[in-house]
């Protein structure tokens, strides 16, 4: 299976190096994708997505804001009719599928565009439109709440940056919960054996013998 994971807000790629290398030595093809996340150039992202898929099975995995981006990636090809019946699935880690109520705390304090730039509108949304009409949607979430969001939002549960709240989203497949920090979804060994099991259960089947 080909797989492609994109990697949050402040981050790089090499977050992603532990579980792309669980994934490799499971068999799996991976592309790695880094980007700038301040100024993220989504006509390029899709570019190299498309590039990697080449009409085969994948799946897509997101870490926090990459999540937005394949769900724009997804959106764009439902827009334009293009098809995406290679996209087996999507699997997200610590996604804001709602927005991100710490970045809208920030937007109007008058910080986001210094602290989020292009981003601003992929994680402050207009509106949260229903996961309808795109490959199933595994959304996993971390309850372990150190971080800025466990500070100045008070009374939420949250895994210090994303609530749990904001990881669901209407029409989504499945939605598992585990005790893990923002940052730690990427190491955590629990986490990446459940998304290694969602992967092996869009594997194709070999035919029995007769």
């Amino acid at each position: 299976m080909k797989i492609v994971t994109l990697h949050g807000l402040y981050m790089h790629g090499v977050f992603f190096i532990p579980l792309c290398e669980r994934l490799e030595k499971h068999g799996h093809q991976v592309l790695n994708v880094s980007y700038n996340t301040l100024n993220p150039d989504l006509d390029e992202i899709n570019a190299k997505i498309d590039a990697f898929i080449n009409q085969e099975p994948t799946i897509l995995i997101g870490h926090s804001m990459g999540g937005l981006i394949i769900r724009r990636y997804l959106e764009g090809k439902a827009a334009s009719a293009q098809p995406t019946d290679n996209v087996k699935a999507v699997i997200t880690l610590g996604t804001p599928h709602q927005g991100a109520k710490l970045a809208q705390l920030f937007g109007d304090l008058g910080w986001g565009g210094w602290l989020f730039q292009r981003s601003e509108g992929l994680l402050i949304p207009d509106k949260v439109i229903p996961w309808k009409g795109l490959p199933p949607l595994h959304s996993v979430a971390g309850d372990c709440p150190f971080g800025p969001a466990a500070m100045l939002l008070k009374n939420e549960v949250c895994d210090g940056t994303v609530l749990v709240d904001e990881t669901k989203i209407e029409g989504m497949t499945s939605h598992d919960v585990y005790p893990v920090t923002h940052i730690a979804l990427l190491f955590s060994r629990r986490v990446s054996d459940k998304v290694i099991a969602l992967i092996d259960g869009y594997q194709p089947r070999a035919p029995k013998a007769t």
